[in-house]
């Protein structure tokens, strides 16, 4: 790359794209990289400000910044993601389905660190649609050495830094438990809020009990839905510290591996997770908070679940950073900082 004066720029090849803006109209690449300017093209170019341009000197040890820019695509894209056109060394991810977004953050750190080039993502564990930008690469310079790019190549090795999990579709078990509903006193308004936020990810409920507050009954409740097929249950109510409040000790004793009870979320702190047998089915305890709430823990540990992308205690814990819903009166989820920790 040289730089020289536009006025005798004739007959070489542009090394970058070069943008006209015009107020309302227009803000687009006037020339592309690679376009070998002519005679026609100067005065066009000294009205765009360009008394100067960076033309192309070929080099064995230099890479332009859109070749530059396909190696970091690369490192990042994953199966079910879309790429834009390389375009002044950028690349934008963009989702080609629903599904679960994942970061492998100690490789972003690693190639972030490396300096002139960037990958800017969403924050990983976020549930995505159809359509939605996942991420952005770019290199700094306009050319940049070769040998830059290849600890690029060795992180992305193992695979791309990226992932997009799709959801699978499941069958849940509702256990609703109980004696001001088993008995009739109220009415079960929990269970229609499960059934909603389970359509969100194309889950649905295959069986629904409604018990009383007898721990070993819910227990073998549970049990017997696990046997029956069931993909995930869900048990709803009964999870505070009450002396009535028997789930907690109910999912215990069906044998399942306690992940967690308790997470530094809220709404969600009584949230219990645990995983029954060699399949790992995900049982779980929902707090009162998630009938009422617009978003809470449930929300945050759901799209991993229908994902098949195990949760552990420790990425529970880090949910402390973040995990404090400020209630918004117009909801934006996931696209704000509620969950962002893990």
């Amino acid at each position: 790359m040289k730089l020289i004066e536009t006025r005798k720029a004739a007959g070489t090849v542009l090394c970058h794209d070069i943008t006209q803006i015009i107020r309302g109209v227009t803000k687009d690449a006037r020339f592309r990289k690679g376009h070998i300017v002519t005679e026609e093209d100067i005065p066009v170019l000294l009205s765009l400000g360009k008394d100067h341009l960076y033309v192309w000197e070929a080099g064995d040890d230099m890479l332009h910044e859109n070749d530059a820019a396909e190696i970091l695509c690369r490192a990042c894209k994953n199966d079910g993601m879309a790429r834009s056109e390389v375009k002044e060394g950028k690349v934008e991810l963009t989702a080609e389905h629903d599904g679960l977004f994942k970061v492998d953050k100690e490789r972003l750190l690693k190639i972030n660190s490396l300096g002139q080039m960037m990958i800017a993502s969403r924050h990983g564990n976020t549930p995505v649609k159809k359509g939605d930008k996942l991420a952005g690469t770019r290199i700094i310079p306009l050319v940049i050495e070769k040998e830059k790019m290849e600890p690029v190549k060795q992180i992305a090795k193992e695979g791309p830094i990226l992932s997009l999990l799709p959801y699978q579709p499941k069958k849940a078990a509702v256990i609703t438990t109980g004696n001001e509903v088993y008995f009739g006193r109220i009415r079960d308004t929990f269970t229609p809020v499960i059934e909603e936020k389970l359509k969100e990810y194309g889950a649905e409920i295959a069986e629904h009990i409604v018990l009383p507050d007898d721990h070993k009954q819910v227990t073998r409740a549970i049990l017997r839905a696990l046997d029956n097929g069931a993909q995930m249950v869900l048990c709803t109510g009964g999870m505070s510290v009450d002396p009535d409040d028997q789930t907690p000790l109910a999912i215990k004793n069906t044998g399942a591996e306690i992940i967690s009870y308790g997470a530094p979320v809220l709404p969600g702190a009584m949230f219990l997770l645990a995983y029954y047998g060699e399949q790992r089915i995900p049982v779980m305890g929902l707090p009162g908070c998630v009938m009422y709430s617009k978003r809470t823990i449930f929300d945050l540990v759901l799209p991993r679940i229908m994902a098949d992308d195990p949760v552990t205690a420790e990425e529970l814990a880090s949910l402390g950073e973040g995990g404090f819903c400020l209630g918004c009166e117009i909801c934006t989820y996931p696209n704000c900082g509620f969950g962002k920790g893990w």
